[in-house]
């Protein structure tokens, strides 16, 4: 039986400084290259470079990508649908942090008139 104390917790850090190929990510999200090209041609994903035999992504869009993917498996959606999924959750990321700023709890903003 474990306690407490001896459970662990399993996790990535990714430098920003990491970069990952079309193949590499493809591996790390476990999932095939043309799931993540689809991802790139409908905005989900920032690539730099050419081509897919040239693209590369920053170590930080690896918890997008893998975002993407799950939200996409669980939701049944395709590249496009995923896209807006993932832009609204930004958008709520980004008003959430907002009222944080404005020293506002988003449970007191949902009941305001």
């Amino acid at each position: 039986m474990m306690t407490p104390e001896s459970q662990s917790v399993g996790g990535v850090i990714v430098e920003r400084e990491l970069r990952f190929t079309l193949v590499e990510l493809s591996h790390a999200c476990d999932v095939d290259a043309t799931r993540i090209i689809a991802l790139v041609e409908e905005g989900v994903l920032p690539a730099a470079g050419d081509s897919p035999d040239q693209w590369w992504f920053e170590g930080v869009l690896l918890r997008r990508a893998r975002r993407a993917l799950r939200l996409s498996a669980d939701l049944h959606l395709d590249a496009g649908g995923t896209a807006v999924v993932l832009d609204l959750l930004d958008e709520i990321e980004w008003l959430r942090a907002q009222l944080r700023a404005a020293g506002v709890s988003a449970s007191a903003a949902r009941t305001r008139p």
